[in-house]
């Protein structure tokens, strides 16, 4: 793992978002996966950003997100296909054709699942983004989960519909499943960039960075891959003892 860490959030983004910039440059079919959360924000207006002014160009670009709500239909103002449109994919030139969301409304579900790591295997994924939670999920893989799955369908913990019911109206509305790329698929990525920003993440990091490879802390599965970065604040990088 290469730890970065960063004096502010906005040098943070302001390095990360350079570093996203030049590899699609280089690269114009490039195949990115992405997240959803509040921790990816600031890198899509930056991306946005550069589109409108230097004219970086998706069109070939094709991307994967990680996971999605199981129950709510895609349209849905919080589905992660509406955060992804209105967040990044509607304010740049790329084929929304080229831009794949798992289902969560699915008939069938666990086949949607294998349809999605049949989708995974046949690209690839050159770049995955990750953002993690308080208890160290990755996606939607929480404590306890296979390190080694593919694309699951997950019971979300209270903990992590806690830090989501901002985004509802109250606490019935916010879904208790997911699909979600499981560890296994997660690991796939020729590269793998985990971003943390905060003190509340702090311990996550700690555990993910310095801690045993364990199923109570699913992050830490990505010391096994020979391409990680991870992209810190002073904050998310308080408790690293080096």
């Amino acid at each position: 793992m290469k730890v970065l860490i960063f004096d502010t959030k906005e040098t943070l983004f302001e390095s990360l978002s350079h570093y996203y910039i030049n590899e699609i440059k280089a690269n114009p079919n490039i195949h990115l996966g992405l997240a959803t959360g509040g921790t990816p924000v600031p890198l899509y207006e930056k991306l946005i950003e550069d589109h409108k002014l230097n004219k970086t160009s998706y069109k070939n670009v094709k991307t994967f997100n990680l996971d999605e709500y199981v129950g709510i239909e895609e349209t849905h103002p919080q589905s992660y296909r509406t955060f992804m449109n209105e967040t990044l994919f509607n304010h740049i030139d790329i084929n929304l054709n080229n831009t794949k969301v798992p289902s969560g409304m699915a008939s069938d579900l666990e086949l949607e699942a294998k349809k999605y790591d049949k989708l995974l295997d046949e690209h690839g994924i050159n770049i995955q983004l990750l953002g993690i939670g308080t208890n160290a999920h990755i996606g939607f893989n929480e404590p306890g989960s296979n390190l080694n799955s593919g694309t699951i369908i997950a019971p979300l913990t209270q903990e992590t519909r806690d830090a989501n019911v901002r985004f509802f109206n109250d606490m019935s509305e916010v879904p208790t499943v997911s699909i979600t790329m499981g560890i296994g698929s997660i690991l796939k990525a020729d590269k793998i960039i985990l971003v943390a920003t905060g003190a509340n993440k702090a311990e996550a990091i700690k555990n993910t960075i310095e801690g045993y490879i364990t199923k109570d802390v699913p992050a830490s599965a990505l010391q096994t891959h020979n391409d990680v970065v991870i992209y810190l604040d002073k904050e998310a990088a308080s408790l690293l003892s080096k």
